[in-house]
């Protein structure tokens, strides 16, 4: 009779606290009834190229309808990752809306891959190679670092919190993103590719597509073979899918939950970045908000996300 008692007070304790794999589901769909702001940046940029954002996405929608070995590699690749195809699509389609003009055929991607690898690039800011710059003694805690996402996120934190907009030995480092100034050495501030990834986030990804799908690791030392990359439907779209597997996975573990089922909230971190930083956010407000007595914040979509969920049921059919 006691050991019956004291399972069931075992039972009534353990039940007073959450189950750290029960992330909660985030429905498919849009939390906000219209669409957030678009960036004024991006509006200008649309409008100076003499279009507009539905002649820009029904371009990246006739792309992916015409190419069905396209349509293959994106489940391919979903597939491989444990995904959605339509989390990579959203994506692409995101990417090609708001950011740039897709190209009308696939077979574009692959000369642009190729033209890249005839160029000689390099990953430097005022003459400094950023394998010479993250030798640096600030960057000295990052180097018991192993995977090559938490290797250069550490990089990009220390950047972030050492040098960014500060004077340090003599130098004045500019306030911008560690990605816009050592990792775009062509177009400042621009991202490559059918899926639009910037060299940052394919060097932090190449261990997890390493493991998965078996290409080879990226170097920060060999430039032309990470625009390559990048630049390749073959390659690129393994870490596309790497991306948004990392944010889902991060806003499980971090904010509990489970984002795997709206298109919309991946893709808007596949746009802001920053997965992880996103996902400790959201814990800390709704911890706040269940002190308070509130009901949690579920993960929203951005304008970028809003549209990817409003397009859902049309892309979907594409598959």
């Amino acid at each position: 009779m006691k050991r019956i008692l004291y399972l069931i007070s075992l039972v009534v304790f353990l039940g007073c606290f959450p189950l750290a794999f029960a992330a909660t589901p985030v429905p498919p769909g849009n939390r906000n009834a219209e669409q957030p702001g678009v960036p004024g940046a991006s509006a200008r940029r649309t409008k100076a190229n003499n279009t507009t954002y539905e002649a820009k996405y029904r371009k990246i929608y006739a792309l992916i309808k015409n190419d069905g070995k396209l349509r293959s590699k994106i489940k391919q690749a979903a597939s491989l990752y444990g995904i959605d195809p339509m989390h990579i699509v959203g994506a692409i389609v995101g990417e090609h809306t708001y950011n740039v003009d897709a190209y009308d055929r696939l077979q574009t991607y692959y000369v642009k891959a190729a033209a890249y690898l005839s160029n000689k690039l390099v990953f430097a800011y005022n003459g400094e190679s950023v394998g010479d710059f993250v030798a640096r003694p600030q960057f000295a805690k990052c180097k018991g670092m192993r995977d090559s996402y938490d290797l250069w996120s550490c990089r990009e934190a220390v950047w972030n919190m050492a040098f960014r907009g500060n004077n340090v030995d003599g130098a004045n480092f500019p306030n911008n993103r560690f990605s816009a100034i050592f990792f775009q050495p062509l177009y400042a501030g621009q991202t490559f590719g059918l899926g639009q990834l910037n060299p940052l986030t394919a060097l932090q990804m190449s261990d997890l597509v390493s493991r998965i799908s078996g290409l080879p690791q990226l170097d920060a030392d060999d430039a032309q073979r990470v625009y390559e990359t990048i630049m390749d439907p073959d390659l690129t779209l393994a870490y596309v899918a790497a991306t948004l597997k990392t944010s889902i996975e991060a806003y499980k573990s971090i904010a509990g939950f489970d984002i795997s089922r709206n298109p919309g909230v991946t893709a808007t971190l596949y746009n802001v970045g920053n997965p992880e930083q996103r996902a400790y956010a959201l814990k800390s407000e709704n911890s706040k908000r269940q002190a308070a007595g509130e009901a949690p914040k579920l993960p929203e979509e951005n304008y970028y996300g809003w549209l990817v969920n409003e397009k859902m049921p049309e892309l979907q059919a594409l598959f």
